[in-house]
């Protein structure tokens, strides 16, 4: 599935700022009320990424004109490639609406777009895109993207099989790359990374609010070597570049100045394809996670987590407490 990609000449804050007032601006003040949310609600860390009824404007109730500016506003938030990943999982929902006998929560039209606060340069706000398989979280401030996480993306299936769109994969690198990296390892450096012969039957943070560092099990990238290490690290980079590149860039520099004793890779489950499989690869900050079993491993959960900074939660904090320290 292909669609008319972003287009980031200008900032992330500026660029969010002017496509959210766009596609706003298309609908009524009371649907414009009906989507948009405090700040502070319990709805903004209400996420998931199973089918289910969500808060906000689905592309299922939008006119011809809204849902263009729907897409425009999805790539502002993303990367060239990591929009086309958004694409086709919204997608995939159409292959399994066919291959489950026209099954209506399978709809590639129930992705719904939410809003968080007022958007605007002097005040904090944010931004959802949510459905099935896909979980998109943006927070601004002060006309700066603040955070970008937590994302999810899933894919099932994982690689279509059959049909017009035979051969689609919507998330192969983190595939691909992820078994190129554990396959790499030698037999004792497998003996620290390889958690188990069974991989686990989900992404272990699964959809909770908050997560913390998990047991930081696995093989550090200080005992990589150097090809090994640059698998690591593109690996990672898999899942940063999914959002837009001036953010992407950023994030990714803080990540390779990190201690490299302190990031760890970690396998659990099969080395060849059609093997139920996970790894994650995991620092101080953030953890990404990918899991392979479902549907006889072709059902692919990924997600990347921020430890404090998921939803924004740390940055406003502190932001709140320097704006309200008393002189």
């Amino acid at each position: 599935m292909t669609h008319e990609g972003p287009d980031h000449s200008i900032s992330a804050g500026d660029d969010m700022l002017r496509a959210a007032r766009y596609f706003m601006n298309t609908f009524s003040p009371d649907a414009q009320k009906s989507m948009t949310f405090d700040m502070n609600d319990e709805e903004r860390q209400n996420w998931h990424y199973f089918p289910k009824d969500r808060e906000g404007v689905s592309f299922k109730d939008m006119t011809p004109d809204q849902e263009k500016m729907a897409y425009a506003f999805l790539s502002s938030g993303l990367s060239r490639e990591g929009y086309q990943k958004a694409l086709n999982i919204m997608f995939l929902d159409q292959i399994l609406h066919e291959r489950q006998n026209q099954n209506p929560i399978r709809n590639p039209d129930l992705y719904y777009f939410t809003l968080f606060g007022e958007p605007g340069l002097d005040t904090p706000w944010g931004w959802r895109v949510e459905g099935h398989h896909l979980s998109l979280n943006f927070t601004l401030a002060n006309g700066q993207l603040v955070s970008t996480t937590p994302l999810f993306m899933g894919s099932d299936p994982a690689e279509v099989k059959e049909g017009p769109m035979r051969g689609l994969r919507a998330l192969s690198p983190e595939e691909t790359l992820g078994r190129e990296l554990a396959r790499s390892l030698t037999a004792e450096q497998r003996a620290t990374a390889f958690l188990s012969e069974d991989a686990p039957a989900e992404i272990l943070t699964r959809a909770e609010r908050k997560v913390g560092p998990l047991e930081p099990k696995g093989l550090p990238v200080s005992q990589m070597d150097e090809t090994q290490a640059g698998l690591f690290f593109h690996l990672l980079g898999t899942y940063v570049h999914r959002v837009r590149e001036d953010a992407a860039e950023e994030i990714m520099k803080k990540m390779r100045e990190t201690d490299r004793a302190s990031l760890y890779f970690a396998w659990a489950g099969g080395l060849e394809p059609g093997q139920g499989h996970y790894y994650r690869v995991q620092g101080p900050a953030f953890v990404m996670e990918y899991d392979n079993t479902q549907n006889h491993a072709n059902h692919v959960h990924t997600v990347w987590r921020d430890f404090e900074n998921d939803f924004g939660v740390d940055w406003l904090q502190r932001h709140y407490l320097q704006s309200h320290r008393r002189p």
